[in-house]
C-alpha cells in the first residue's frame, strides 16, 4: 500500500528581487516552477514569465529600491496571483521613479524601450497604481482565465499585434516612390 500526500500549490507568490539585473533570472525561475506547479498552460506561463521579466527590468532601470535604499541595492518586489476568477495578475513594486510607467515609440534603430509595448502586446489589462510611502505598483492581467482549456490563446495572433506597419503605408519616408520604376 503506498501513501500518496498531496501538496497544496500556493495561488499566490511574493519575492524580494534584488534592485539589478541579479536577481530577475531568479524569479523567473520560481515563478515559472510555481505556475506550472500549479496547472497553468505553458503559453500562458511563458508569457507570464517574460511579462515579469520586463516589469522587472523597467523597475529596476528606471524606479528606485524600496525602503529608500541607494540604486542598485535594496530590492524591489515581485508578486503573481491566480485570484478567484481564475484571472493570472503579476505586479512589480519599486520605490518609484522621475517619470511614470508608459509605452515608448523607440525608433527602430533604438536598443530599447519596447518594454512596455511587448507587455501590451501580451496581456489583457495593465496599469500602474501608487502605493504608500512613493511605492509605485506596475499590475498586469496575463490571461483572464487560466483553466480555459484554450488558455494562451492569445500567443497565436501575437505578431499581427506587434508587427510593424508595411513601408507603402509610411509615405513620409519615400520608400515606396524609390522603387516606383522597378521592375
Amino acid at each position: 500500500m503506498a501513501l500518496v500526500v498531496a501538496q497544496e500549490v500556493p495561488t499566490s507568490s511574493s519575492m524580494a528581487v534584488p534592485h539589478g539585473p541579479a536577481g530577475v533570472g531568479k524569479a523567473r525561475r520560481r515563478m515559472r516552477d510555481e505556475l506550472r506547479r500549479s496547472g497553468v498552460a505553458e503559453p500562458v506561463v511563458d508569457d507570464a514569465v517574460l511579462v515579469m521579466s520586463e516589469l522587472l527590468s523597467n523597475a529596476c532601470k528606471h524606479g528606485r529600491p524600496l525602503g529608500g535604499a541607494a540604486a542598485g541595492d535594496g530590492t524591489v518586489r515581485a508578486a503573481w496571483r491566480v485570484d478567484a476568477r481564475g484571472r493570472l495578475i503579476v505586479e512589480v513594486t519599486d520605490g518609484g521613479g522621475p517619470t511614470r510607467p508608459a509605452p515608448a515609440a523607440p525608433s527602430v534603430t533604438a536598443h530599447g524601450g519596447r518594454g512596455l509595448n511587448i507587455v501590451t502586446a501580451l496581456c489583457y489589462d495593465w496599469g500602474v497604481r501608487d502605493d504608500i510611502d512613493g511605492e509605485v505598483t506596475v499590475w498586469v492581467v496575463v490571461h483572464d482565465d487560466v483553466h480555459d482549456p484554450d488558455a494562451g490563446h492569445r500567443r497565436d495572433d501575437f505578431a499581427s499585434r506587434v508587427t510593424a506597419p508595411s513601408v507603402a503605408a509610411l509615405p513620409e519616408l519615400g520608400f515606396a516612390d524609390a522603387f516606383e520604376d522597378v521592375d
